[in-house]
């Protein structure tokens, strides 16, 4: 699924594709607003964790589930 992340004073928002479900996501997003966890961390399709402090979060929009992309065209 994609996943757009607004960071306040950021000229650009962060996008990744996770593996994690929509409800992973707001998880994550609510324990790091509520004050549980002072970073939002999400982990991408390659492994990676992207670690933003919940005080600078502007917004997270979550996107649909992407499918398999299968084939050899330039995309």
């Amino acid at each position: 699924m994609e996943v757009k992340i607004g960071v306040q004073y950021a000229p650009r928002e962060i996008v990744l594709e996770s593996a994690q479900t929509a409800e992973e996501v707001e998880k994550a997003v609510a324990e790091a607003l509520s004050g549980k966890s002072e970073l939002l961390t999400l982990v991408d399709d390659h492994g990676r964790k992207v670690l933003v402090p919940a005080g600078k979060l502007a917004y997270v929009e979550l996107g649909e589930p992407t499918a398999r992309k299968v084939g050899f065209s330039a995309l």
